[in-house]
């Protein structure tokens, strides 16, 4: 993978949805966000605002970029609401959509397992990274393309977009190895500042 300059940058996972909460692969699909989701995202905003008022920095003078996913959509639409000055409009882009796993989405992590014998996370090893799914995408495809996205994040943004993409963006920016990414569930309901090639997570307060 080339050397890419990442400038700091606030990300953050969509919040639940009801094929989040039941363990199924969910991918490309546009599955909508639950009640739960909603307030993640809605905390998510709040702790947003409270992190730049913390750090000194305006909204205003960040890049705004959303996968263009409804759940995506609606998480970056909510924690924009916490926001009372005037923003920059939001950059969806289609880079930022997330893995896609063909034949896998709609069934359940352990239905797979079982009958494919796909490891689910936390049982992968570095290999994943290239495992294909049927009509699916691996997550070296991802890299590939956040690369590409990484040519027009070229000021500190907000990003807002799905667990794969966080994944891949570990590796990308922390340098965090491939075994350790596909294994790890990326938290909903976070913010995490990647800045200076590590990032850190900050948890909103629990109100769902």
């Amino acid at each position: 993978m080339p050397l890419v300059q990442w400038p700091d940058f606030y990300f953050a996972r969509h919040g639940e949805t009801d094929w989040n909460f039941e363990r199924r692969y969910q991918g490309s699909r546009d599955i909508p966000l639950n009640v739960r989701g909603q307030k993640q995202a809605d905390s998510n905003g709040v702790l947003l605002r409270y992190l730049l008022e913390e750090e000194g920095v305006d909204p205003a003078s960040l890049n705004w970029f959303a996968s263009p996913l409804g759940r995506a959509r609606e998480t970056m639409e909510r924690m924009r609401a916490a926001f009372d000055t005037p923003l920059p409009d939001v950059h969806y882009d289609q880079r930022l959509v997330e893995i896609s796993f063909g034949n896998l989405e709609g069934r359940l992590h352990a239905e797979i397992a079982r009958e494919m014998a796909v490891a689910a996370p936390g049982e992968r090893d570095a290999s994943y990274w290239h495992f294909r799914p049927e009509r699916g995408e691996t997550y070296d495809d991802v890299a590939k393309r956040l690369l590409d996205f990484a040519e027009a994040l070229t000021h500190n943004s907000v990003i807002v977009a799905h667990g794969g993409v966080m994944r891949v963006l570990r590796h990308l920016v922390e340098g965090a190895e491939r075994a350790e990414v596909v294994n790890w569930d990326p938290p909903q309901g976070v913010i995490a500042h990647f800045t200076e090639g590590h990032m850190r997570l900050h948890a909103a307060q629990k109100t769902w």
